[in-house]
């Protein structure tokens, strides 16, 4: 059963609504324990809590019979309420509770090293919310003392999306997501500085100004406080028009091609640079990178710049992929996946499974590929433009596939830096670390890019 808290209440059974027959009363009992679900919640608690600090003479007999109707009306579903001590607990095993996925999905994102991750966490979590907490069946008052924290995180979790979308240069999504917020929350500096920069990039510089006023003058009104340094160095910023503000700051170890962020080329082959588009990017907070591919676009002129694909290639799936967005989205997130299994073939020769699903693309592409001439003379195969969007996919899978099958499969390393992992070929036997040289450069951890 599938309990919906963040908004009016909702229970549903194998997709559809239930009515569960309970009166107003019982189904605010019901929302307590859910909150909680879980762990018990002590009866003194919800006397308090359901008769808004003066519970009558009477109130542990009625919760008792309270819980017999929940009990009753539950049990076809399989949910059980069971006596814990001097309390009542909703057992969860089996069931959801819109709450804890909103609360796994924050800790998720809290921990995700790749951006394009850390933003689909935040947004699967800020969906779950459909209006208030339980709207409908709390009051105001007791909303505010049962919901402060997780209103809390929910603004949190705004600011924290805001703040990977102009990361990725995706600043018009900000625009969108907070300027109604902003007005709501002025006291917030992050989810304001974040809208400042968002309207300054999209040609906004004098909006972006009045924001601050309003901000700074709510703040001395209602608080008697200034600005903090942050937002006061990003309004100097603004002033001056400072170049900086108008993109995200540029990755370590990065090249600019056809305005997408590229790692630099160090693994000597396609197939492992495709690979280091993801290892050796977990870097610390509030510095860019992480995983390369962070669009179907990034994906094809990747593609183009390891000549895998020619650019007129790179041109017709550029706009193909603005036609066709859902079609761009699978293909990234296949691309995706057949990278990991590709990272974990090379890296374990022993994982059959991961084998296997390289070989099946890479089976694929080669009976797609196409004998071609080159202009250095040399036949080259390529995948012809009828391979549609996952042609950087299959023309990966084609290169893995030639790299697999020659003796230089046995040179491959894995840079055993901090945070790296990068993969190269070493024929020699004899190097350690990756080209980059800067994992082995100090024995504390490694510095912010790995590598």
């Amino acid at each position: 059963m599938d309990f919906a808290l963040l908004g009016p209440f909702e229970a549903r059974h194998e997709g559809r609504p239930v009515p569960l027959g309970i009166r107003r009363q019982e189904r605010c009992l019901l929302a307590l324990l859910l909150l909680e679900a879980g762990r018990a919640v002590p009866t003194a608690r919800l006397a308090g809590l359901l008769w808004d600090g003066a519970p009558p003479p009477a109130a542990r007999a009625t919760l008792h019979t309270y819980v017999g109707r929940l009990r009753a009306a539950l049990r076809p579903y399989g949910v059980t309420v069971s006596t814990r001590h001097d309390g009542y607990a909703v057992e969860t095993d089996g069931h959801t509770v819109d709450v804890r996925e909103f609360l796994d999905l924050l800790g998720r994102a809290a921990h995700a090293g790749d951006p394009g991750e850390r933003l689909r966490c935040h947004d699967r979590a800020l969906a779950l919310w459909r209006g208030p907490l339980l709207d409908g069946t709390l009051d105001p008052e007791r909303r505010a003392r049962l919901g402060g924290r997780l209103a809390e995180l929910r603004l949190t979790a705004l600011e924290q999306r805001a703040e990977t979308h102009l990361t990725m240069g995706l600043h018009t999504r900000v625009l969108a997501d907070l300027a109604p917020l902003a007005a709501a929350h002025p006291d917030r500096e992050r989810l304001v500085a974040a809208l400042m920069t968002a309207l300054y990039r999209d040609g906004r510089q004098a909006e972006a100004l009045e924001t601050y006023r309003t901000t700074r003058d709510h703040l001395a009104g209602e608080l008697g406080i200034d600005p903090g340094p942050a937002l006061t160095t990003l309004h100097e910023r603004i002033l001056a028009a400072d170049p900086r503000l108008d993109r995200p700051p540029a990755p370590l170890y990065a090249v600019r091609v056809r305005d997408h962020w590229l790692p630099w080329t160090t693994g000597g082959h396609p197939a492992l640079e495709f690979c280091n588009t993801y290892a050796g990017w977990h870097r610390g907070p509030g510095t860019p990178g992480s995983d390369w591919l962070r669009s179907y676009a990034t994906l094809a002129v990747w593609a183009g710049h390891l000549d895998l694909a020619d650019d007129t290639v790179v041109d017709a799936l550029l706009d193909l992929a603005r036609a066709r967005p859902d079609e761009a989205a699978a293909a990234l997130t296949e691309a995706r996946a057949f990278r990991t299994a590709l990272y974990a073939c090379l890296t374990d020769p022993a994982d059959g499974r991961a084998f296997r699903a390289v070989a099946a693309t890479a089976g694929e592409a080669a009976a797609t590929a196409v004998l071609t001439a080159g202009t250095d003379g040399l036949a080259h195969w390529r995948l012809p433009p009828s391979a549609g969007l996952r042609l950087p996919l299959l023309a990966t899978a084609r290169a893995a596939a030639d790299l697999l099958t020659t003796p230089a499969r046995l040179t491959l390393r894995a840079c055993p830096g901090a945070d790296c992992g990068w993969l190269f070929q070493d024929a020699t036997g004899r190097r350690r670390w990756c080209s980059l040289s800067t994992c082995g450069a100090a024995p504390s951890p490694a510095p912010a890019a790995g590598g």
